[in-house]
Formats: C-alpha cells, structure tokens, sequence
C-alpha cells in the first residue's frame, strides 16, 4: 500500500477551544508528528523566571531569547519538552508560567526565536505534523496544506479549562482568558489572528470526540487532494 503524502496541519485558536487534545488525538490517528507550540513560549518563559529575568523589561527578555536550548517532542502519544535538557513538562503548567507567558511571547526577538524551532521542526516531520499554537497558520507556517481555526464561546472554554484545574473558579478563569485573548490578539508581533484560507470550526456545541472526527476527515479530504 501506498504510504499517505506529507500533510502540515496548522491548528490555531484561542485557550480553550480544545487545540491541544484535537491536535495530539488527529496526530495519533493519522501518524503524523504532533507540535505544542505554546508548550514551547511556555518553555522559554519558565526559563526566565527561574534565571530571574525581569519579565516587566521587554530588553532583558529579548537579551536572553538565545539562551536556552529548548527540545519538543513531536510524538503525539509521548509529548515531551525540555529546557537545557531538564524535563519541564510540568512546571511550564504552574500559574506563574501562565500569568507571564503572554508578556514574554510578545517579545518580537522570543518570537523569532521559537518561529525558527517550529519551522525546523515541521520540515523534518517525514510523515507530516499537526502543529498548534496561535499564530502558525499566518506567519510561522503560512504554506500550510491545511489551516483550521477552532473557536468556542468564552463560557464553554472557562468551564472546560476550570474542569482541567481542578477546583478553579469558573467566573475568575473566563476573565482570565479573556484577558490573554486580548493580550494575545493586540500584539504587534504575530497576534493571535485566524488566517484567510482557515477552516473555522465552532466547538461551543461539540464534544472532543466531534472536533478530532471533524478535523481528520479534513486533513484526509486535504490529503486525498495531494
């Protein structure tokens, strides 16, 4: 039988909307290799917290952006990710890390940085790669086969990101998201947009299990194309 042809898969949208489990379950299913990009900026922030630069100074952050060597595994059903070979999977997850990721990734020299990472990485993918982020269908991987977009309201994406922290307050995590929505979507660099030529799938109403057989089924039309 004949092997499927290469497929780069950008996945973009906001926190919430199910990127993460739709993009690591369609690469498992397809055998593609599978890209967190956020794991990544989240990464590179947990590094400058931990070697106390100044989050607050944008210079400071861009002096470091070369510093750490940060490595992504691309397996979908073993992601792993580690800074200067330290395995930080787990506290780039930590509330510190969230409340500046926005901040250090709106760094035009941070942003370079981890472009560069992503785009390597999606060329080496043999099979293909399913790679999600924010902004990878408009600048990181624009010549992307396939771009999809995946929104859902603020109230379902608050209830299912306070349903992964457990115990977190519903009201307090939309208003959280809602600011790095904008944040996100108001920097100058890369902002959080939805390419022209993007799918935009709505999964307010979905279950996971829709979004993932929603999204192989276009990533096979798009192969079946090729």
């Amino acid at each position: 039988m004949e092997s499927a042809p290469a497929v780069i898969v950008a996945i973009d949208g906001p926190s919430g909307t199910g990127k993460s489990s739709t993009s690591k379950a369609v690469a498992a299913q397809l055998g593609l290799s599978y890209l967190d990009t956020g794991a990544q900026y989240r990464a590179i922030t947990w590094w400058m917290v931990t070697n106390g630069i100044d989050i607050d100074d944008p210079s400071a952050i861009a002096d470091a952006a070369g510093k750490p060597e940060i490595v992504s595994g691309t397996d979908p059903e073993r992601p792993t990710i580690t800074v200067d070979g330290t395995d930080v999977s787990a506290p780039i997850r930590t509330q510190e890390v969230t409340a500046r990721v926005s901040a250090v990734s709106a760094v035009p020299e941070v942003r370079t940085r981890i472009t560069e990472l992503q785009r390597s990485l999606a060329a080496a993918a043999e099979r293909g790669i399913v790679v999600e982020g924010r902004d990878i269908g408009t600048t990181v991987l624009p010549d992307a086969d396939l771009k999809i977009f995946l929104t859902a309201s603020p109230e379902a994406r608050a209830a299912r990101r306070s349903g992964e922290l457990k115990g977190a307050d519903v009201n307090a995590t939309r208003e959280a998201l809602i600011k790095r929505d904008a944040a996100d979507s108001g920097r100058k660099t890369s902002p959080l947009a939805k390419a022209d030529d993007a799918v935009e799938v709505d999964t307010t109403e979905l279950t996971l299990q829709q979004v993932i057989e929603c999204v192989v089924t276009l990533v096979e039309e798009k192969r079946a194309a090729k």
